[in-house]
C-alpha cells in the first residue's frame, strides 16, 4: 500500500516544516509515503468562500484517480483513537487497498464535489486546528499508527 497526503498550500511556519520533515523521515521505514502540495489559489481576496473551495476542488480532483481511496481530514469526520486508526490502516492493507490519499483542504474546507468523491472522512479532534497544523498532527499520528502495528515502544497506553 502507498499513502499520499495531499494538502492545499505550502506549509509556511519553520517549526511546522521541521516537525513534518521529522515524521516523514520516520515514515519511510514503514510505507511508501508521499506529500503532495497543491499551490494556493491566486487572488483569493476577489473570490467568495464558495468560489475558493470550487477552485481548490478542481486542483484536488486532478490529483486523484478512480482507483484511489480518498479520505478527507474533516472536523465532522469519524474519530479514532491512535490504536483504532492503526487498526483502520491495517485493514486497508489487508484489504489490498493500493493507494490511500488523505486530503487536508484549504482554510474553508472542501467543496461538495470533493465530498462526493471521497470514500470517507476522519477528524483528528472536536477542536478546530489550522489546516497548517493538521499536517504535522496527521503525519505524527500516521507514524504512531505504524509504530503500534509493529509493536514498537513509541505509543504508550
Amino acid at each position: 500500500m502507498k499513502i499520499t497526503l495531499l494538502v492545499v498550500g505550502k506549509t509556511e511556519d519553520k517549526y511546522l516544516i521541521e516537525g513534518i520533515d521529522k515524521y516523514l523521515k520516520r515514515l519511510k521505514h514503514y510505507i511508501g509515503f508521499n506529500l503532495v502540495v497543491i499551490p494556493d489559489v491566486k487572488n483569493t481576496k476577489n473570490l467568495t468562500e464558495a468560489q475558493q473551495k470550487s477552485k481548490e476542488a478542481e486542483l484536488i480532483l486532478k490529483q486523484v484517480s478512480n482507483l484511489d481511496t480518498v479520505i478527507l481530514m474533516d472536523e465532522k469526520g469519524k474519530k479514532y483513537t491512535s490504536v483504532l486508526f492503526a487498526n483502520y490502516l491495517n485493514k486497508q492493507m489487508i484489504g489490498s487497498v493500493q493507494h490511500i490519499i488523505f486530503i487536508i483542504g484549504g482554510p474553508y474546507g472542501f467543496d461538495e464535489s470533493v465530498y462526493q468523491r471521497a470514500n470517507g472522512t476522519i477528524s483528528l479532534s472536536d477542536m478546530t486546528f489550522s489546516h497548517q497544523m493538521v499536517r504535522l498532527f496527521f503525519v505524527e499520528q500516521l507514524y504512531r499508527a505504524f509504530s503500534i502495528l509493529k509493536g514498537e515502544p513509541y505509543h504508550h497506553e
